[in-house]
């Protein structure tokens, strides 16, 4: 079963989260994943969602989505995440 990272993102500082932004997708392709949404414009429907920049990576499994949170590679670079976004993520089992 495939595992997914959904984040939302609202960047507080541009050219800080770029430092974490850029380091990204060599990691995720090293632990499996790949991106579904980076960013993308989103378009509200019904209620106001509450999303700043959302991001839907998948993985072969939920596990392999852990392994990639938990790697060292992508413990190094949270704090810029950090430091430049307020945000939220979550690791969700998708479906067969």
């Amino acid at each position: 079963m495939k595992g997914y990272v959904i984040a939302n993102v609202q960047v507080t500082d541009e050219a800080g989260y770029e430092a974490y932004r850029s380091q990204t997708a060599s990691i995720i392709a090293q632990y499996g994943g790949r991106f579904l949404v980076r960013g993308g414009a989103v378009e509200a429907r019904e209620g106001d969602p509450g999303i700043g920049r959302l991001v839907i990576l998948e993985f072969p499994s939920v596990e392999a989505a852990r392994i990639f949170y938990d790697s060292p590679e992508y413990q190094a670079i949270i704090p810029l995440r950090e430091a430049n976004a307020v945000s939220t993520l979550c690791i969700v089992e998708g479906v067969d």
